[in-house]
């Protein structure tokens, strides 16, 4: 640990612009874009309890998901908009490190529960006959429990590292909320293990719940070939594409936002991952569902 130099206990986050110009601009356009992951979310679990026809274990994870995408876009969009709005980009070192808590585990936990969503899949199409006994509610609640458990176990260690480190470098973050690579980046303490618990934990658990997550969809393609019915080929097909087009979406922004080292592009990348797909994800389901235009359009006609 450093000693020669003063701790700090404020950060500078860098924010998306410089230019005084762009704030109310910006202030506006990611306002609208939250209230609508809003609503896009919400209205999702609204429909999926309210409308019986929605009330199955896909459907479940789909509302599960809703509800860690509206946390995830609240852990870091209302903070964004008050900097945009104040132009005050300052944060203190426990609200970074709490704001970091938050949105890791909930990123984790929906890493998990994309992999459950993928296995409520495989047994839909591939043991249909016997996917009402093997997908009843209690397994629902505990295989969601243990998405939300899986992101708690995850998050924690990184976080009581964090808590060890000192911070001394007046460097301004590189983004426009507190992330675990940016954050190491000021710190004046060692952070080996900081880093190596990243390594190992994305190794491990990464390619654990990212083998999960793709495997399943290897017997399900196959079992899908082997469909007489084009008409049940094309519905087994429309079920799978949502949920696979999801997946590849987060996947993809993650890599791009924990990996790309470029900062303006970090930026970019951080942008989408955590304000953009949190909105665009129940875009995908609702236009590519017809059980939830059905049952939107059921809910328009009886108010």
């Amino acid at each position: 640990m450093i000693t020669n130099e003063t701790e700090l206990y404020m950060l500078v986050l860098s924010g998306l612009s410089d230019l005084p110009s762009l704030q109310l601009p910006l202030f506006l356009v990611f306002l609208l874009v939250y209230l609508m992951t809003l609503i896009g979310n919400l209205l999702i679990v609204l429909l999926i309890c309210t409308d019986s026809h929605l009330q199955t274990p896909m459907y479940f994870f789909l509302g599960t998901l809703a509800c860690l995408d509206m946390s995830c876009s609240s852990v870091t969009t209302p903070r964004m908009l008050y900097d945009l709005y104040t132009q005050n980009k300052h944060i203190s070192i426990k609200s970074c490190i709490t704001q970091i808590y938050f949105f890791f585990f909930l990123i984790t936990s929906e890493t998990a529960l994309l992999s459950v969503m993928s296995y409520d899949r495989y047994v839909a199409i591939c043991h249909p006959l016997h996917y009402t006994q093997i997908m009843h509610w209690k397994t629902c609640v505990l295989l969601a429990s243990g998405a939300l458990t899986f992101g708690l176990i995850h998050t924690l260690p990184h976080t009581l590292l964090l808590l060890n480190l000192t911070f001394c470098s007046s460097k301004p973050l590189q983004s426009f909320f507190c992330d675990l690579p940016q954050l190491l980046q000021v710190s004046c303490s060692d952070t080996f293990f900081n880093l190596l618990l990243i390594h190992f934990c994305g190794i491990l658990f990464g390619g654990g719940v990212l083998a999960l997550t793709f495997s399943p969809y290897i017997i399900i393609l196959n079992t899908i070939m082997k469909m007489p019915s084009k008409g049940t080929r094309s519905k087994a097909f429309s079920t799978c594409s949502s949920h696979l087009t999801v997946v590849f979406t987060f996947y993809g922004t993650s890599f791009f936002n924990y990996f790309n080292q470029n900062a303006k592009d970090s930026r970019a990348a951080s942008v989408f991952f955590a304000v953009l797909n949190p909105l665009l994800n129940p875009l995908i389901y609702s236009l590519r569902n017809q059980d939830l235009k059905k049952s939107l359009t059921r809910s328009i006609h009886q108010l």
